[in-house]
């Protein structure tokens, strides 16, 4: 059974923390120069396959006594915050043209280019995270999938607009607020139970 209230709170935290990322940026290049169904096509499996390993990693943690996991999954957000309030902007990265505009040869460069771009990053460890605290793996799952989906969407069809709308400052401190916010509860519930 799918937990609305975990998916919402997964969704809203990914989100914001995925918004400000190179991601949006690469989507928005390959979005330009490609069809946006083929590049969302290769980034969306990308973004599926990242978050299956993460919940899969999270679900480990859930092995462990319940204070421990919240013990490490509070640092690891307060950490994750930290990153966020001290991330300087990243400059657009060179994105290779595909030799012709072929579905696997344009879902291809966006899945790689996801693959490898956000392996390890910041909102796969957050993942993780949040799989570990809610023991929910599904509902955590799809929350963070769709959010990296529409970071993704809106990356390809419309970033420009969005990021000349609302500030990437404050995109980036409401993300760490979150996060510090979970990190604080999970350190609370560590001591507390």
């Amino acid at each position: 059974m799918i937990s609305l209230t975990v998916t919402a709170v997964v969704f809203g935290v990914v989100f914001l923390a995925e918004l400000p990322d190179k991601t949006a940026l690469a989507g928005l290049v390959l979005g330009t120069r490609y069809r946006a169904s083929y590049v969302f096509a290769g980034v969306a499996a990308a973004f599926l396959l990242h978050v299956v390993l993460a919940v899969a990693a999270g679900s480990v943690l859930t092995l462990l006594p319940q204070q421990i996991v919240h013990a490490i999954t509070g640092v690891l957000f307060l950490g994750g915050a930290a990153v966020l309030l001290m991330k300087k902007d990243d400059e657009d990265e060179e994105i290779r043209k595909p030799e012709d505009q072929s579905f696997w040869k344009v879902s291809g460069a966006g899945f790689m280019l996801i693959l490898v771009a956000e392996f390890g990053d910041l909102t796969q460890i957050m993942t993780a995270n949040l799989a570990a605290r809610y023991d929910d793996p599904l509902s955590v799952g799809l929350g963070a999938v769709l959010a990296l989906w529409a970071v993704a969407g809106l990356g390809i069809v419309g970033g420009k607009a969005l990021m000349k709308r609302v500030p990437l400052a404050l995109i980036t401190k409401v993300a760490a607020l979150l996060m510090l916010g979970l990190g604080v509860w999970s350190l609370w519930e560590a001591v507390a139970g």
